[in-house]
C-alpha cells in the first residue's frame, strides 16, 4: 500500500511539541524507517536525544543547528545567518528524499522572526516526495503552515514546574 506523506504541525504555549515528534520517531523507527531531525533553535545543551540517535546507526539522524535561543541573542544578525544555513541544509534534506520522516523541530520562530519566508517553506514542502511524512514543531504556528497542514495538535499547558522555581531536568526536558 503506498503512503501518503502527511504534513504534521504540534504547536502551543504548552510542553511536549518537540517530545511528541520524537515519540512519532520512535514509532517509525520500530517499523524501520529512516527518520530525520533538523533542530533549527536549541542552545548548547546536551540533549538526550542527541545520544540517543548514537543507539540508532543510519535509521536516524539529529542535527542541531542554527544559534541556540535568538530571544537571548547577542547578534541577531548571526543567528540569522546560521538559520538561514539551517533551512538550506533543511532543504537539501527534502529535495534528497532519503528519509520517510523529517522533523523540523524550532521551525515556526525562523518564520515568525523573519528569519526566512513563510512563502519558501511551503514551497519546499510542496515539492517533497509525496511519502515524506514531516512533522514542524514550534510556537505561534503561521497561517499558511496551518492551512498546509494535515494534522494540528495545540499542547495547552495547565501546570509547569518552571512556574514553581524547578529548573530544566536531565532526561526531562533535555
Amino acid at each position: 500500500m503506498p503512503r501518503t506523506g502527511l504534513l504534521i504541525v504540534n504547536t502551543g504555549e504548552g510542553k511536549g511539541k518537540t517530545t511528541a515528534a520524537l515519540g512519532l520517531a520512535f514509532r517509525a523507527l520500530g517499523h524501520g524507517l529512516r527518520v530525520c531531525m533538523i533542530q533549527f533553535i536549541k542552545g548548547p545543551w546536551n540533549y538526550g536525544e542527541q545520544k540517543a540517535a548514537q543507539r540508532f546507526g543510519d535509521l536516524l539522524e539529529i542535527h542541531t543547528l542554527g544559534g541556540g535561543f535568538t530571544w537571548d541573542s547577542a547578534n541577531l544578525a548571526e543567528d540569522t545567518r546560521l538559520a538561514r544555513e539551517a533551512w538550506d541544509f533543511a532543504k537539501q534534506t527534502i529535495a534528497e528524499a532519503r528519509h520517510d520522516l523529517l522533523i523540523l523541530d524550532e521551525l515556526t520562530y525562523l518564520i515568525e522572526y523573519r528569519m526566512i519566508a513563510e512563502g519558501e517553506v511551503l514551497e519546499a514542502l510542496r515539492s517533497r516526495s509525496p511519502g515524506m511524512h514531516v512533522v514542524i514543531t514550534g510556537r505561534n504556528v503561521s497561517q499558511g503552515l496551518l492551512h498546509a497542514a494535515d494534522l494540528v495538535t495545540e499542547m495547552q499547558s495547565v501546570k509547569h514546574p518552571f512556574d514553581f522555581g524547578v529548573k530544566a531536568q536531565r532526561g526531562i526536558e533535555y
